[in-house]
């Protein structure tokens, strides 16, 4: 859900609820429930998620409390609660983002981006399928948000086009709009799945299974996953908007070659500071992709993912685009537009989780549920649901801190491979495709006045479907063949 989409009045009752809340649960519960710490832990995360839902304080904020709180309430010592905030992935993470700003300073992935619209044709459903390719491939490497932004005008620009042309009906028109925009915000919230940097859930489940299970997830497996389910949902739902629920039939657009020629051409030819973050860009990813072999080959653990990140990021400081001049890809300014407030927020879930199973809550909520359930499919198949459709209603950073240590918890009171349950959740948790209001792509595409909410409800409960689907057979065939 869009971080900023909630009434005040929503945020008011939520921050005096959060604190309320605690104070309630500290009171009501036994102190022997579970464990010594689990009323004080339990207290602390329902305040934590009240705030969260409700997004009463700044997120990251809010995630800073089990660092404040933990140790003061003898739940932790200070360097334990604060431990979590320093967690390898956070460092992953850091470094992705200091090469997609690199890619966004020199407008390297609007070439890419544009290039790969050009090869598949400007028919109408061809100029669909390029932006879809388009926003997929990209945001696979930067923000959502970022990719709906970038790729926005792009599209309006190709819609004025059409707008132009007097053979055109008004459905026809109407459609491939509609598809336009549903494709960009779409493929902007699957694409990040393929890659672990790709999307805040994946790493948030990557950091949760390495604290609480100590098993990891490389970067080019995570690929061998993320990748082909993340080709099915696109592919399926570009055939399924273009061919059932929109469909739009057109020829040749005129004009649009020209417009995304000229595009091209305003970029100029590729300059020296693309050619090195391109170089630079290339290298870190093949690094994570066959890190593996290479530490076989070294015959140690040279290389992982957190290492090659951060060398990705760091060198986009200290390589020169011009050294005459000393000017380089990157400066610490460009720092300003890094997600800080993420970084902080994965802290923060992690040091939630810690305590939730130092204090043996997620043990006895797994039994719990475990218990309850006859069938491991069906339970796997109802988390995945819950996940994907819970997305739409709350932030999925959120959704995925809060979720996960429960469901790991399941899986082990079961027997089954904590991933096996929590890899499909954070999977779920970035499929949101109803509302506009569940994505900041959704809402981007959305203020371009080209739909209703009916018409992204239309599409977006298919298209959530579809995602259970897939993922779900991700989970019984992808996952354990890969892992």
């Amino acid at each position: 859900m869009d971080e900023s989409a909630n009434h005040p009045r929503i945020k008011q009752v939520g921050f005096v609820a959060g604190p309320v809340a605690f104070l309630l649960i500290k009171w009501l519960v036994p102190a022997g429930f579970i464990s010594a710490g689990a009323p004080l832990v339990l207290a602390i995360a329902t305040w934590m998620i009240i705030w969260w839902i409700t997004e009463a304080a700044p997120v990251p904020v809010t995630a800073l409390l089990p660092l404040i709180s933990f140790p003061l309430l003898g739940i932790m010592k200070m360097s334990e609660a604060a431990a979590p905030y320093a967690n390898p992935i956070i460092f992953l993470f850091m470094g992705g983002f200091m090469i997609a700003l690199a890619l966004e300073k020199h407008r390297l992935h609007e070439r890419i981006a544009l290039n790969l619209v050009r090869i598949t044709g400007t028919s109408g459903n061809g100029i669909i399928l390029g932006f879809t390719l388009a926003t997929g491939f990209i945001s696979m490497w930067i923000s959502n948000t970022a990719t709906a932004m970038m790729m926005l005008p792009i599209a309006i620009s190709v819609i004025n086009l059409l707008r132009r042309s007097t053979a055109v009906t008004d459905v026809a028109e109407r459609n491939f709009g509609i598809g336009l925009m549903l494709v960009i915000a779409y493929a902007a919230n699957i694409g990040g799945i393929a890659t672990v940097i790709g999307t805040p859930p994946n790493v948030v489940f990557v950091g949760i299974l390495d604290q609480i299970s100590h098993e990891k997830i490389p970067f080019g497996k995570w690929m061998l996953i993320g990748l082909p389910l993340s080709i099915a949902v696109m592919g399926l739902g570009y055939l399924v908007i273009t061919r059932i629920i929109f469909p739009n039939r057109l020829p040749q657009i005129a004009g649009a070659e020209a417009l995304i020629k000229n595009r091209l051409a305003d970029l100029g030819p590729m300059r020296t500071e693309e050619k090195l973050v391109l170089t630079i860009f290339t290298l870190t990813s093949c690094l994570w992709i066959f890190q593996q072999p290479l530490n076989l080959l070294l015959k140690q653990e040279f290389l992982n993912d957190t290492n090659i990140g951060m060398a990705g990021g760091v060198l986009m400081f200290l390589v020169p685009a011009h050294f005459r001049e000393f000017k380089f890809l990157l400066t610490w300014k460009d720092t300003e537009r890094l997600s800080w407030g993420i970084l902080i927020l994965f802290g923060g879930g992690l040091c939630l989780a810690q305590g939730l199973s130092n204090t043996g809550i997620i043990q006895a909520v797994g039994t719990f549920i475990a218990q309850q359930s006859q069938s491991v499919n069906w339970l796997l198949l109802g988390l995945i649901l819950a996940s994907v459709f819970i997305t739409e209603l709350m932030s999925n950073v959120a959704l995925v801190q809060i979720f996960i240590p429960v469901v790991f918890g399941i899986a082990n009171n079961l027997g089954v491979d904590p991933i096996l349950f929590g890899m499909p959740v954070a999977f779920g948790a970035s499929m949101a495709f109803m509302f506009p209001v569940a994505t900041p792509p959704n809402a981007i595409v959305f203020s371009s006045g080209h739909m209703k909410v009916k018409d992204m409800m239309r599409a977006g409960i298919v298209m959530n479907l579809l995602a259970v689907a897939l993922i779900f057979a991700a989970a019984k065939i992808l996952i354990p063949w890969v892992l």
